[in-house]
């Protein structure tokens, strides 16, 4: 992506982080909570990997071209899962912003892609006012969730299971989708 290197590197460093701690939430009892940290490493690592800033190396155009095909193969998966849960469309909407971002970047890599001259694409503010509206929403969530109780009781809850954790590692790709289209 286009900026400065040192928050690139910053940007590069929390999205790899939130795709680590996704890959071990996929370790959870709990089939749908696995399914769902998959998705999230995937965006985390696809991030992390799309934010490394463009003058330590340049990708070239058939690798943006793989990003959009990794990622269209993700938004048709998460729109099958949106079919059956609505709860997924969030997911739906960050693969289409990183399909959209890495189409852009295929089609113009090395330049902005802006509507006019100074002004942002439509998309582009579309999915801003998205995701930072998720900021917003998910930061406002973050409050202490209490142990997940069982029949017998309550019972310790294993880092896979910690539901504050994964809203704040949604809240931090969300922040870091903004910051990506920011650059744009």
């Amino acid at each position: 992506m286009h900026g400065p290197a040192s928050p690139g590197w910053l940007l590069v460093a929390l999205c790899a982080a939130t795709g680590a701690y996704c890959l071990l939430r996929m370790r959870s009892a709990v089939e749908e909570q696995r399914r769902a940290a998959g998705g999230e490493a995937l965006m985390g690592f696809g991030m992390a990997v799309m934010a490394v800033p463009a003058v330590v190396v340049t990708p070239p155009r058939w690798a943006w071209i793989v990003y959009v095909v990794v990622f269209g193969g993700a938004a048709v998966r998460a729109l099958w899962t949106v079919r059956r849960n609505a709860h997924h469309l969030h997911h739906l909407v960050g693969t289409f912003a990183m399909v959209y971002m890495a189409a852009a970047m295929a089609t113009a890599p090395g330049h902005h892609v802006h509507a006019g001259h100074g002004g942002i694409a439509p998309l582009t503010g579309v999915l801003l006012f998205y995701f930072a509206g998720y900021v917003l929403w998910s930061g406002m969530r973050l409050v202490p969730v209490t142990a997940v109780a069982t029949a017998g009781g309550a019972r310790s809850v294993g880092w896979g299971d910690r539901p504050e954790l994964a809203r704040a590692c949604r809240l931090s790709m969300a922040l870091a989708m903004v910051a990506m289209l920011l650059t744009l």
